[in-house]
């Protein structure tokens, strides 16, 4: 018997067919690895820094080209199935395959997200191409966190506010690279003013770690991304998993309406990074991976140059910072999928138990926190928890941070008491409602926190008190909507986002989204199959985008059922 006969190998041995003269798949180019290389230059070839370098080449060329992709497979020694499988799951990586052409050296991104949406995207995205022609690409994006500065467009990695045609055509033939922004507080004003004194008392033993874990457990401090989880047992919690034990800070807020972290890390950054510096310190985290959305290039910038400040100055002896750049997933502000994209790979969410806090980073136990949660730690600790537990309304406790856009005069970050009513921020903070307005109806909570009309704008907005409303307050964005404003339109908005964020992963999620989509924009609304669908997202999505991503929706269905019969409205 010929063991030949049938083989890839076997030229002429009964096969009939030729040998193979080069490895199967696509082969790597020299150019093409000579470039990568030259971009990577002594950066570790780890696989957590996929995304990294990914990031290095898409900033360089301006696309993912095939050759390009094959090389930084080859370098990182991983297959080129794993390299394409994250390049194409992120929005912000143009993935150019054999044979395409790549995009245009300028793209221009238009939020359509509903804060941007009401002020005028559509009309935008309309108006642009005509005006900047085919040498510049228009596609539509998702929310970039300034929902208080609509319409916004970024151009390159520039974003343009309060956007018109013309202002971002004048955009469009300047500098589209970002640039460091300048911190309000800088870190020698923050340093005369107190600042790390606290962290200096932690490191050299004048304060313990029970006496920060007390401190923000008296103050009822918690989680301030959303979810709402108490800090100080958080902190126990990860404590008591054995060592070593890591951090992740979670910057990726994607939620449409939510602009408060940028607005903290803009004004003071250090009073943050001692907060996040601290919270490691009480864990005893040996990294700190920090995760900070793409749409604020120019905050990255500043914070790599603040980061190593506080280095130099021996202020981080206890662990290691990680600055890490997301790439424009709206999946990745759920914290188990924030984790996967840290450790470079696709943002898809983990099934649970077991918890971060017990499996979280490269399988250790892992403290996530907010941004906002960790900039009010110094606070809390030194003016006590009194100071903070003084302030509130309605019988609750503490300050809220609220990104407040939509239909009111003056939008914005606006520290306010928790348990603060929707119609008092309008009143007291933000000037009323925009000229020729009615309040209608609002958001407490985002996208994903439901709708409320204004004959419920008394309620308090604060942790516990919305779910019996079938709503929640989330990372407190509140988006206020008038009489100009159709539901059924501000409900489709909000799926379609969640249709595009879906990571795809399920099926509840992934199909729900797409049908809820077009049953909602086809009209009339067949409320009975909408109500169905909704539950099957409820009951069988893995993670809370499944699961919320309905609510705007039921609480149209609920709520305002004199609008379902009628055309659907643009803006």
């Amino acid at each position: 018997m010929n063991v030949h006969a049938g083989t890839r190998g076997g030229e002429g041995r009964g096969t009939g067919r030729k040998a193979r003269r080069t490895p199967k798949g696509r082969q790597v180019e020299l150019q093409a690895l000579a470039e990568v290389q030259g971009l990577l230059t002594d950066r570790p070839r780890r696989r957590d820094l996929l995304i990294e370098h990914l990031h290095l080449i898409q900033d360089k060329y301006g696309h993912l080209s095939a050759a390009h992709l094959a090389a930084l497979a080859a370098e990182m020694k991983m297959s080129l199935a794993e390299v394409y499988e994250v390049a194409t799951f992120y929005a912000h990586f143009d993935v150019v395959r054999e044979g395409e052409t790549p995009p245009p050296a300028i793209t221009v991104r238009v939020c359509d997200s509903l804060s941007c949406a009401m002020h005028g995207a559509e009309k935008l995205l309309e108006k642009l191409p005509t005006i900047l022609g085919k040498d510049v690409r228009v596609i539509r994006a998702p929310c970039m966190g300034a929902c208080e500065r609509a319409p916004v467009a970024a151009v390159g990695h520039v974003q343009t506010f309060n956007a018109t045609a013309e202002s971002v055509a004048a955009a469009a033939k300047g500098d589209t690279h970002a640039h460091a922004t300048k911190p309000r507080v800088s870190f020698d004003d923050y340093r005369a003013s107190g600042g790390y004194k606290l962290l200096n008392d932690c490191l050299s033993g004048a304060r313990t770690r029970e006496d920060l874990i007390k401190a923000v457990d008296d103050a009822g401090l918690r989680g301030l991304g959303g979810a709402g989880f108490p800090t100080g047992r958080k902190w126990t919690l990860v404590r008591n998993e054995p060592a070593p034990r890591l951090m992740a800070v979670n910057g990726d807020e994607g939620e449409p309406g939510t602009f408060k972290d940028r607005h903290y890390l803009d004004l003071d950054p250090h009073r943050f990074l001692e907060g996040m510096l601290l919270a490691a310190w009480v864990v005893e985290a040996s990294q700190v991976y920090f995760y900070l959305r793409d749409e604020y290039p120019e905050l990255r910038l500043m914070l790599l140059e603040e980061i190593v400040r506080a280095e130099e100055a021996g202020l981080s002896p206890h662990t290691k910072v990680h600055l890490r750049r997301g790439a424009g997933a709206y999946i990745c502000g759920e914290e188990s999928a924030m984790i996967e994209s840290i450790e470079g790979k696709r943002g898809l969410p983990r099934h649970r138990p077991p918890y971060v806090a017990q499996v979280g980073v490269f399988g250790r136990p892992t403290l996530v926190q907010n941004v906002e949660t960790l900039y009010w730690v110094r606070d809390i600790v030194e003016k006590g928890a009194d100071w903070f537990t003084s302030h509130g309304r309605n019988g609750r406790k503490g300050l809220r941070s609220f990104s407040v856009s939509g239909r009111v005069k003056n939008p914005g970050v606006k520290l306010a008491p928790a348990g603060i009513t929707a119609q008092e921020l309008i009143d007291e903070f933000c000037g009323g409602m925009a000229d020729g307005h009615s309040f209608k109806a609002y958001l407490p909570g985002g996208a994903s926190g439901g709708i409320l009309p204004a004959t419920m704008a008394n309620v308090p907005l604060d942790f516990g008190t919305l779910e019996p409303h079938g709503c929640f307050v989330g990372s407190h964005a509140v988006v206020i909507l008038s009489d100009k404003d159709d539901m059924k339109a501000v409900a489709l908005n909000l799926m379609k986002f969640f249709e595009d964020e879906s990571c795809g992963q399920c099926t509840p999620c992934r199909v729900g989204t797409e049908k809820a989509a077009k049953l909602m924009q086809q009209g009339p609304w067949d409320e009975a199959l909408l109500e169905e669908l909704s539950n099957a997202m409820r009951d069988a999505s893995i993670c809370g985008l499944g699961q919320a991503a309905p609510n705007p929706l039921v609480s149209v269905i609920k709520r305002f059922p004199e609008e379902l019969k009628t055309p659907l409205r643009k803006w």
